[in-house]
């Protein structure tokens, strides 16, 4: 008997290609037996299809596996709101890039089938908390997979910020803002910014600044452990604005203090057993190849 036995199931809604899909794999999970939790909004795209229904934080609750049937950006929004749950979660890309979802829909039933047999790979992935304060009052808070990203917000302007990693001071940088970024979200924003392509398994977290107003800026790597303090410039014209994975935005003002570490809980990846890191990248960044 299969370790997996209730499947919950999150589509990407506004995409046809993705509820196609989504379909599939409800035809072929019911076909072998397997009980199904659809996420509510997941559930009114597909409403010809019977299946018990859930919020996506009580899937992580019911459910032995979660499959995202969508973007990168489907798993994200899935990976922060059931990582302390500790349910695994499987990826069919129905999106562009597909680094985090990388089952093609030609292969639903014989990857998955693969999986669901015990053949996967399981990695373990951290994401990171990220908090405002404004004189000693909390304002916002967020949780990211891939990144927090200090900007401008609206306005092109460049923003300055005192940086703070386990309570040494860094600098004081002008900028168009700052990436903080995990090793699974150093090949999203943080690369377009420059920044290094690190292994999932490194235990570390990169900083990339986003067009800093000196050029001997570059990006910086180190430990995962550590912990980052931002303090927004009291000269600013623009308010910064902060987001995690792209979502859950605040709005700070001069003073205000970012706060960013490692999540206590992580994210359980499932791969099929034959995935491949380099292989995902050369196929996603059309590395050359002899």
């Amino acid at each position: 008997m299969s370790e997996f036995q209730n499947i919950g199931l999150i589509g990407r809604t506004e995409s046809d290609s993705a509820v196609t899909s989504l379909k599939r794999l409800m035809g072929f999970l019911e076909r072998e037996g397997y009980s199904v939790v659809l996420e509510n909004e997941t559930a009114t795209a597909v409403s010809d299809y019977p299946a018990r229904t859930s919020s996506k934080e009580r899937l992580g609750e019911l459910c032995d596996l979660v499959i995202v049937v969508g973007g990168d950006g489907s798993l994200l929004g899935a990976a922060r709101a059931l990582a302390k749950y500790s349910v695994p979660l499987l990826g069919i890309n129905r999106g562009r890039l597909g680094f985090l979802t990388d089952i093609t829909p030609d292969q639903i039933e014989q990857k998955v089938g693969e999986v669901l047999a015990g053949k996967y790979m399981a990695e373990s992935r951290f994401l990171l908390e990220m908090s405002v304060t404004r004189e000693g009052k909390p304002v916002g808070k967020g949780s990211a997979l891939n990144d927090v990203v200090i900007h401008p917000g609206e306005f092109i302007r460049m923003i300055e910020f005192d940086l703070y990693i386990d309570g040494q001071f860094v600098y004081t940088q002008r900028s168009d803002g700052l990436i903080i970024s995990t090793p699974t979200g150093s090949t999203a924003y943080a690369l377009s910014g420059g920044g290094p392509i690190m292994h999932p398994k490194l235990d570390a977290i990169v900083v990339v600044p986003l067009n800093p107003h000196t050029l001997s800026s570059r990006p910086i790597v180190v430990e995962g452990s550590s912990e980052f303090k931002v303090i927004v410039g009291e000269q600013n014209v623009a308010n910064p604005h902060v987001t995690c994975d792209g979502h859950e935005q605040v709005i700070t003002e001069p003073g205000d203090v970012i706060r960013i570490h490692k999540k206590p809980h992580r994210l359980t990846l499932i791969h099929p057993i034959d995935h491949n890191f380099y292989e995902t990248c050369r196929s996603k960044l059309n590395w050359q190849t002899m």
